[in-house]
């Protein structure tokens, strides 16, 4: 220990060393949550020696585990199938695919009639088989419009939302990634700086800590308190309090995510609907999800009511010329076709699908309904997930800067401190 005389002497002759001392903190504490922010999210693929050496970010590497979390609140707070389909109206809908789904119907029918019954079809007259294809092109709006109000009705059965939205964020990682650093982007702005203010305040307690004592444990020891600390606190000063708290009667703080819902809805609300719950995801999740083939008996009910509608009075000829076997083939082929190009043909349903779900406006809404705690969730798991690791690698940082300060003073003070150094 130096005495207060030493103390002054010694500050004068290695004033910039001292001087260095808060910057090279705030370094530390600016640098470490950099490296510890890139490592959330980088590298989207293991790099190294699996299983120990090497890393991945760990949102990349445990993307199952956080779109599951985060689509959990989406799926039972903020949206519901219902939520998605009730406003598709049947018939717009019909009026809307009218177009591309009578070249659907000529195609399908023409087709099937050639292969189950091709010398009947080959040798009926063409304006006959023009009038077969319109009569069923004339009934095709409707069967829409049935379709339409039965997935409606049970909607419940045919589309896994959250089936989907996992899906969606485990395939493409970089959204995944995407969704909690733009819903977070003040947040890992304010760690970064967290980690500067912080780390010089505390670089000015080791200035004086190193003027008491000269102990070469003093720079790393520091170096790594300021690493593990700084994000430690920032951590703690985004989501809480919960509710906006007086400290010592001077200064009000409320957590940072909490306190920026309406701004984190509106961009959490856009990200959602524009790159996860978009009519071309929901209509391929209906058309290959888990529960596709409860749509397929759905679509083949209707389809079989049609095609024996449309046989009428001819059906028992119908049935005598192909067979019962046969004719119950052509009806479950023509569901099959239906299915087969359904999604190219709604494809031109989905700038009119966009508009009336407008669900960035409902999921906006509702988020501003969500408690502090289901808001808190949105982007809580992104730190939750191995956030000691992440501490831990700051912490290590920061003990070896300090180390490399250690040795940077060696060089550069007084011999006397040199000597201190040494031993």
């Amino acid at each position: 220990m130096q005495n207060w005389s030493e103390i002054v002497a010694d500050a004068q002759r290695n004033w910039p060393l001292y001087l260095s001392m808060p910057f090279i903190a705030a370094a530390i504490g600016y640098l470490t949550k950099i490296v510890a922010i890139r490592m959330m999210f980088e590298p989207l693929e293991f790099v190294g020696v699996k299983p120990w050496f090497g890393w991945q970010g760990i949102v990349p590497r445990k993307a199952a585990t956080m779109a599951t979390i985060s689509c959990q609140l989406l799926t039972r707070r903020l949206l519901s199938p219902a939520d998605v389909f009730a406003r598709l109206d049947p018939q717009r809908i019909a009026v809307e695919l009218e177009r591309p789904l009578l070249e659907t119907v000529d195609a399908i029918t023409r087709a099937v009639a050639a292969e189950y019954s091709p010398g009947l079809w080959e040798a009926a007259p063409q304006r006959v088989k023009d009038s077969i294809v319109r009569r069923i092109q004339a009934e095709s709006p409707e069967l829409v419009r049935q379709i339409m109000r039965d997935l409606q009705d049970h909607i419940d059965e045919v589309f896994d939302l959250e089936d989907m939205v996992v899906q969606a964020l485990v395939r493409d990682r970089r959204l995944l990634n995407r969704i909690f650093l733009e819903a977070g982007r003040e947040e890992f702005r304010f760690i970064r700086n967290c980690g500067l203010w912080f780390g010089a305040l505390i670089g000015c307690v080791q200035a004086l800590v190193w003027a008491t004592t000269h102990s070469p444990w003093v720079m790393p020891l520091f170096g790594a308190f300021v690493g593990w600390f700084t994000d430690w606190l920032a951590l703690k000063m985004i989501f809480h309090p919960k509710q906006p708290t007086r400290y010592l009667g001077l200064v009000e703080w409320q957590g940072l995510f909490l306190k920026r819902r309406r701004e984190v809805a509106a961009e959490y609300g856009r990200l959602i609907a524009q790159e996860v719950v978009t009519p071309r995801n929901v209509f391929e999740a209906v058309l290959r999800g888990p529960l596709s083939d409860r749509l397929y008996r759905m679509i083949h009910k209707h389809v079989q009511r049609m095609v024996d509608e449309q046989a009428g009075l001819a059906r028992p000829f119908v049935v005598f010329a192909i067979g019962s076997a046969r004719y119950q083939a052509l009806k479950q082929r023509v569901a099959e076709e239906l299915m087969r190009r359904l999604p190219e043909t709604l494809r031109h349903l989905e700038s009119y699908a966009r508009d009336a779900m407008d669900l960035e406006r409902t999921l906006v809404s509702k988020m501003q309904q969500l408690t502090p705690e289901e808001f808190e969730r949105l982007l809580r798991p992104a730190f939750q997930q191995d956030e000691w690791i992440l501490i831990a690698v700051g912490a290590v940082l920061g003990f070896l800067v300090g180390e490399l300060q250690v040795l940077l003073m060696e060089h550069l003070a007084h011999p006397a401190a040199a000597t201190l150094l040494s031993h």
